[in-house]
């Protein structure tokens, strides 16, 4: 019976991985350094470029590690796959509270206001730095460390890489049988005409094949490292294209009415931060008018008041003097001038007041932008007259309206004033009256959209209660002792827009989809290495050997390997094998002689139907793993790998 060394077999066989790792060292060189011995052992060496980490010496007579040792210890262990991992997934952590917890880069007054709902937990979170997430230091810490671990661990895997490329498959190990996929046969074709189909047809199925001695070498499956590369490299270029983003951008907020305009200067910001290498001169000279703001919302169902259309139509140009063109803004769909991006971030209603003072003169005539507080664009906000307005004694003072504007009224008694539906079916404008000092002229920052009343009065009505009263459009508020009034004039509709210029953006974009590919290619590619051999026997008759080697334990590779042997078979067929010789009749035994064994037991007439053959695996464990195999030498039927019976299995 022979030896049989299939994939998941069991019993007196070896682990594939004890396989390819007694290949490596059975082969090394003997005594008298022989280069065969070399040429086999590279057979099973690695397939994995990964650096090899030395370990250092233990033990009561082990040297103590120096400075420099310690250092080396360091940086393999920064270098090393499973840090590289820890960090990759602290730094995912690290990101979680920078989108639970409001951020000073994003928006300062929900900062504020969260600080102002969270006395308790604000000087933890501030002394960690969760308000600065991605500039804290911790954070930075990660990043780095996280981009030096991969550099060193890119850089000599990629030498090792093209190594492997510009070298030649080792040569056949000295004993195939003891591969994972292993199948034989024999045929009367002569052993160069084997080599040479064999070598025409693994190159014609992409192997990197050549003949070394008396078999061919061929190896494939190159593309999984350089996936592995190329995930990793594509990790550089996304931190690398995040930080530049983040070091060299700009972005700034603005909220336009309908037929007011804006340029891309700093003074027409609302907001504006940089990075802090960014070049505040280098801002993309442009700028638009926002023509008109269209909004249409679902009008019944359950998805009533979702937007249907939300854009804004604006007429922009490039540089000082460029030429007007049209252009529409979208939600995700942003206006792109000379690097800058406009998106389109907010929308609401800006009531147009007008004030006019006792004499009936027109002080303050203006759209007031309010900021919605639902998703029916309830709104709240102030209006405030700085100038021009005297009271009925002829003396300057200044106006503050509390504004709360719903775009469509439930109506009287029907609970309390909230819009029923984004659209502007029912507006009303509901105003609260006060005067005296607004706190501007103090020089301190104020929020347009929140009244301070701390140094104000307020109007009284004939109740001597503070003065208020909703109105439709065209309708008037009366100001007591003949103050004035003020009046709803009609609503227009204002867009909040977001001006950025963050490079890197198409580079980051780039190296996720890279790290994707390269991520899929080192996952489902295998790189493997096929021999084949083809030798005289000592009847004259060809035995042709083929067997592979695989990374990682694979289904697939005995069943590829059948497929090779299948197409060589077609130009070095199967032999055909003499008849065997007739039994004979067992010789009586006499009872004074001790029972003998007669001739040794003919084999079994094996079919001959074309297909390669795997040894069995019932051979004795005291057979010499060197011999010449007994299959072989009878030319047995071949059989597909995949087939083999399993480690001994009965035949």
């Amino acid at each position: 019976m022979s030896k049989a060394n299939s994939t998941g077999s069991t019993g007196t066989r070896r682990s594939a991985e004890a396989d390819a790792d007694e290949v490596t060292h059975s082969s090394a060189p003997g005594p008298d350094g022989s280069a065969d011995a070399s040429a086999h052992g590279a057979a099973g060496e690695r397939l994995s470029t990964a650096p090899r980490e030395e370990r250092p010496e233990t033990g009561a007579g082990a040297p103590a590690m120096g400075v420099v040792a310690w250092v080396r210890w360091f940086w393999r262990q920064l270098t090393s796959m499973r840090v590289a991992l820890i960090l990759l997934f602290l730094l995912s952590l690290g990101a979680i509270p920078g989108s639970l917890i409001p951020q000073n880069s994003v928006d300062e007054m929900k900062v504020e206001a969260f600080k102002g709902r969270h006395t308790t937990l604000t000087p933890l979170y501030e002394k960690l730095q969760l308000f600065d997430v991605y500039s804290s230091v911790w954070f930075s810490a990660i990043y780095i460390l996280l981009f030096v671990s991969l550099i060193g661990c890119i850089v000599p895997r990629t030498g090792q890489f093209v190594g492997q490329l510009r070298s030649r498959p080792p040569g056949a190990p000295k004993r195939l049988t003891r591969l994972p996929a292993y199948t034989t046969w024999r045929t009367e074709a002569a052993p160069d005409e084997v080599r040479a189909a064999a070598l025409t047809m693994l190159r014609k199925r992409r192997f990197r094949a050549h003949e070394a001695g008396d078999a061919i070498a061929a190896e494939k499956g190159y593309l999984r490292e350089a996936g592995n590369l190329v995930f990793h490299i594509a990790l550089i270029v996304m931190l690398v294209a995040f930080a530049c983003g983040q070091l060299f951008k700009s972005e700034g907020g603005k909220l336009i009415v309908e037929g007011d305009g804006f340029a891309n200067t700093q003074t027409q910001y609302d907001n504006i931060k940089y990075g802090s290498l960014y070049d505040p001169d280098s801002l993309a000279p442009f700028s638009f008018v926002l023509k008109d703001f269209v909004g249409t919302y679902e009008k019944s169902g359950p998805q009533r008041g979702t937007p249907r259309t939300f854009e804004a139509r604006v007429t922009y140009a490039e540089g000082a003097d460029g030429p007007d063109r049209d252009g529409v803004i979208k939600v995700n769909e942003p206006l792109v001038v000379d690097g800058t991006k406009v998106y389109l971030i907010a929308h609401g209603y800006a009531p147009v007041v007008t004030v006019r003072d006792g004499s009936g003169k027109v002080v303050s005539r203006s759209a007031v932008p309010l900021l919605p507080i639902d998703n029916n664009i309830t709104s709240s906000g102030a209006i405030k007259v700085m100038d021009g307005y005297k009271d009925k004694n002829g003396e300057k003072t200044q106006l503050g309206f509390k504004a709360f504007f719903v775009p469509t009224f439930a109506g009287h008694g029907k609970g309390q004033m909230f819009s029923q539906f984004p659209a502007l079916d029912f507006p009303v404008l509901a105003l609260s009256a006060y005067h005296g000092s607004l706190g501007v002229d103090s020089g301190l920052a104020q929020n347009v959209y929140q009244l301070d009343t701390s140094k104000m009065k307020e109007f009284e009505d004939e109740k001597g209660e503070l003065l208020k009263k909703m109105l439709m459009p065209g309708e008037k508020l009366d100001l007591p002792d003949g103050g004035g009034s003020i009046t709803y004039e009609g609503t227009e509709e204002w867009a909040s827009f977001q001006i950025s210029q963050q490079p890197g953006n198409g580079w980051a974009l780039g190296g996720a989809v890279a790290a994707i590919a390269g991520l899929a290619g080192s996952l489902f590619i295998q790189r493997r290495r096929v021999w084949v051999r083809a030798v005289r026997g000592a009847d004259g008759v060809t035995v042709v050997e083929m067997a592979g080697l695989g990374r990682s334990e694979s289904a697939r590779l005995p069943e590829e390997l059948g497929e090779l042997s299948g197409a060589l078979v077609t130009t070095a067929p199967v032999a055909p094998v003499a008849p065997a010789a007739p039994e004979e009749p067992d010789a009586p035994v006499t009872s004074d002689a001790p029972a003998t064994s007669g001739a040794p037991d003919t084999p079994e007439a094996p079919h001959t139907d074309g297909k390669p053959t795997t040894p069995d695996a019932g051979q004795d464990q005291d057979q010499d793993p060197d011999a010449p195999d007994a299959t072989n030498e009878a030319g047995s039927r071949p059989v597909h790998p995949a087939e083999a019976p399993a480690e001994g299995a009965e035949k």
